[in-house]
């Protein structure tokens, strides 16, 4: 089942620390009601379940991002786990295939409060040279097309994509979609490891239903006033 964005959590703030102390230290200065946060790898992978646990307990909706992408069992599995944390949102590997992702999604239609379970397209480090680097002469587009498609039939609620692509894949997909989007810049900011970045006004007019961002705020001096700032601008 779709869940409707609010206005004032359009924002899923990435906490790329390093800690559980450094992450709640951060968090402090945080409200609720101005975003929800994402957890990857890097965070999870050194402090597990337990910090997912404290970022709920303080209110929080919780993003597991640590795209499963393994045999269907398996990911099955690990996608229950982590329903079983109470995440808000988990994703998986698109590339994992049909069979893969319609067996999560059937086992989350048995569950009574599952969480949103969307899937990775192409990520937004990738542009067109990498793509034939792995063996893919698609275009980004149509490749981002072609797996949000097939999420989609799977039975899927959304896709993490570039906000780029939105247009694309509502055509074939149509509305009831959720599309989260990372890759997001404000001007003047140095892109990083992104290839393919937008401002997030742009990314909200071009359909984004989520914005991830992360150094952006974390960074900032005032996280809790740059919030309320992009808030404002959505």
């Amino acid at each position: 089942m779709i869940i409707k964005t609010s206005k004032t959590q359009k924002i899923i703030l990435a906490l790329d620390f390093d800690s559980e102390s450094e992450t709640l230290d951060f968090v402090e200065k945080l409200e609720p009601k101005l975003c929800r946060l994402k957890i990857g790898k890097q965070l999870f992978v050194r402090e597990g379940p337990g910090i997912v646990t404290s970022l709920i307990n303080r209110g929080f909706d919780v993003f597991l991002d640590l795209k499963f992408h393994d045999i269907p069992n398996t990911v099955v599995k690990a996608c229950k786990a982590a329903a079983d944390m109470g995440c808000w949102m988990i994703n998986i590997h698109a590339c994992g295939g049909r069979k893969m992702m319609e067996t999560v999604a059937d086992s989350f239609a048995k569950l009574k409060n599952p969480p949103l379970l969307i899937s990775v397209t192409v990520l937004t480090s990738f542009d067109d040279q990498e793509m034939k680097r792995i063996g893919l002469y698609s275009t980004i587009d149509k490749q981002a097309g072609l797996l949000a498609k097939l999420s989609y039939d799977s039975g899927l609620d959304g896709v993490v994509c570039s906000a780029l692509e939105i247009k694309n894949i509502r055509e074939s997909v149509g509305s009831k979609f959720i599309y989260v989007t990372p890759g997001i810049r404000f001007m003047g900011d140095a892109t990083h490891d992104q290839s393919r970045v937008v401002t997030p006004e742009k990314a909200i007019l071009l359909g984004s239903d989520y914005i991830v961002i992360g150094r952006s705020i974390t960074n900032d001096d005032d996280p809790l006033k740059k919030l309320k700032q992009i808030n404002l601008n959505l």
